[in-house]
């Protein structure tokens, strides 16, 4: 409100300023009727740009060889992904059309970033087979040892018995060879044990 007209009775300002305020007040009043808090989140299909941070150290795995695993990553979900290396960390910033996209590529990000945790089941793809067991995928680009033992409790004259590439499996991590680094995984202790090989003693 421009308050300097000549002439201007201070009256008259002192009505035009409480009816600003009743008006200002009014109009607050109907804002709260329709939503009283802030939302907790946009709608699902509000674009929106989202900013995480990861180690620094995986950098290299998010953007892969020659750019691969980014690209595949904004070309699956249609999202733009920047990352910038800040002090020990990576700073991710994620430019998405909805909250589908956006989550879709946090949860891409966070599995290359995971470290395989003894104790922890994972459910992962049967990447290749040998003789004595077979690799299976648990996390991008981290492949743990399923030896034939720990398949299943019935003895196994083939991993083909049981397996073929491509199957999707559930297994436990079991050890991680502290010199090597390997996972050793087992799928029969999430199993159940036959009845004949229950230990029977009390």
């Amino acid at each position: 409100m421009d308050i300097k007209v000549d002439g201007l009775p201070y009256a008259i300002l002192s009505q035009a300023l409480e009816q600003a305020k009743a008006g200002r007040l009014f109009i607050l009043g109907e804002i709260l009727k329709t939503i009283s808090t802030p939302r907790p989140d946009y709608k699902p299909f509000v674009p929106r740009i989202f900013q995480m941070k990861i180690p620094k150290e995986f950098i290299g795995a998010v953007i892969g060889p020659g750019g691969k695993v980014i690209q595949e990553m904004q070309r699956e979900t249609g999202t733009t992904i920047v990352i910038e290396e800040i002090g020990e960390f990576g700073v991710i910033d994620i430019v998405a059309d909805n909250v589908e996209a956006k989550d879709a590529v946090v949860e891409k990000i966070k599995r290359i970033c995971a470290v395989p945790e003894v104790g922890e089941i994972y459910k992962g793809k049967v990447k290749n087979i040998t003789a004595f067991g077979a690799f299976i995928e648990i996390l991008p680009g981290q492949d743990g040892l399923l030896h034939i033992s720990e398949i299943d409790w019935k003895r196994l004259n083939k991993v083909e018995d049981a397996l073929k590439v491509g199957d999707i499996v559930e297994v436990k991590l079991i050890d991680v060879d502290p010199r090597t680094g390997k996972l050793k995984l087992s799928r029969k202790v999430l199993l159940e044990k036959p009845e004949q090989q229950k230990d029977s003693r009390p």
